[in-house]
């Protein structure tokens, strides 16, 4: 719902006619570039809301310094997460109601609109007692905190936070494609959110699609190395890890692992389970470094390794990002897989 560092001028001219006020311009932080400002001091407050951002982001241990660093960090959480134990000078844990609880507003039960994998947008009621009278929704956190923040406001915070229905009038009048919102979706199954590249209407000069190529560049790592790409198991939900079994792959019981082309497991001597140490190699010269993995052969191509992520988000170092996307390069680590110097030590065997 508009939630981006640089929206279009279109949609902010429509917020400002919708809201009375002028809201900004200037470009916001993507995800690389807001641990790199809260890094260096230029931004000083975090606000999540929900979601594990020190888990999900790239290089575990500079983002963790670049948390530390602010002056204030905020978590508005329905469960803690190991997110919680790294904060800024200042840290507050604000509790709030999960979306299967009754979330009752000042106009009785309220229901929030989520869209499904199928990019319908339907209502959803809460079913469960919440497991406190004082829990507040996301919104009326949020409510309360403009509220709180803004004295002379004209906006009614508070109407808001009681009637989700005159937030969704509001975002029918500021968001292209969701007209008449609070009715459409209350229809059957919800309303299904435009997407002109389905129905085949493409929105450039010659009305078609276009395609281009491009050439590739080499980029094999160096001999001896590796490229290893982050991945979820099957008991996973984003940085939400439900069991160690992974279903997909036919693993037990075991997530501190490393899954490789049997030929290349050949080729630095290591058999299945066998404990390895990977270390990773960044454009900037930069290493960074996990200790006593399990080995698994598996059918990847050779050249290439593949891990669970969280767990290994902390081999993908910050400065290495698409320049067109920003996106982290989690796909795509350069590593050296060896056995691990734990084992050696300790003289085990698998």
């Amino acid at each position: 719902m508009a939630i981006t560092e640089r929206p279009g001028e279109i949609f902010l001219d429509r917020l400002a006619a919708e809201f009375n006020f002028e809201p900004p311009r200037a470009h916001g932080f993507d995800t690389v570039n807001s641990i790199k400002a809260m890094h260096d001091g230029r931004a000083k407050v975090f606000f999540a809301l929900g979601g594990n951002f020190l888990s999900a982001t790239p290089d575990t241990e500079y983002t963790a310094e670049a948390l530390r660093r602010c002056r204030l960090t905020v978590q508005v959480s329905t469960k803690l997460n190991r997110g919680h134990l790294i904060t800024g000078k200042q840290a507050l844990i604000l509790p709030c109601l999960g979306r299967t609880e009754k979330d009752h507003g000042s106009k009785g039960l309220q229901g929030m609109t989520v869209e499904d994998s199928m990019s319908m947008v339907h209502l959803s009621y809460g079913m469960k007692n919440p497991c406190s009278p004082n829990l507040r929704s996301e919104p009326a956190i949020i409510a309360g905190i403009a509220q709180a923040s803004l004295p002379n406001t004209s906006t009614p915070w508070a109407e808001y936070a009681g009637d989700y229905n005159q937030i969704r009038d509001k975002m029918a009048d500021a968001i292209a494609g969701f007209e008449c919102f609070n009715r459409r979706v209350r229809q059957p199954l919800g309303f299904r959110l435009k997407q002109p590249a389905r129905e085949l209407v493409f929105q450039t000069d010659t009305a078609r699609a276009n395609f281009s190529s491009v050439g590739l560049a080499d980029v094999a790592p160096k001999p001896g190395r590796l490229l290893l790409g982050t991945v979820r198991s099957h008991d996973q939900w984003n940085t939400t890890i439900y069991s160690d079994d992974d279903r997909y792959r036919g693993v037990k019981n075991l997530r501190t692992l490393v899954f490789m082309n049997a030929d290349d497991m050949r080729e630095r001597g290591l058999k299945k389970y066998d404990l390895v140490d990977l270390k990773s190699f960044a454009k900037d010269g930069s290493t960074r470094q996990v200790f006593g993995y399990r080995a698994l052969p598996y059918n990847i191509p050779p050249g290439c390794a593949m891990g669970y992520m969280p767990e290994l988000n902390v081999l993908c170092p910050i400065g290495d990002y698409s320049p067109q996307s920003d996106q982290p390069l989690m796909k795509h680590v350069v590593v050296e897989i060896a056995q691990s110097k734990v084992m050696a030590a300790s003289g085990e065997t698998a």
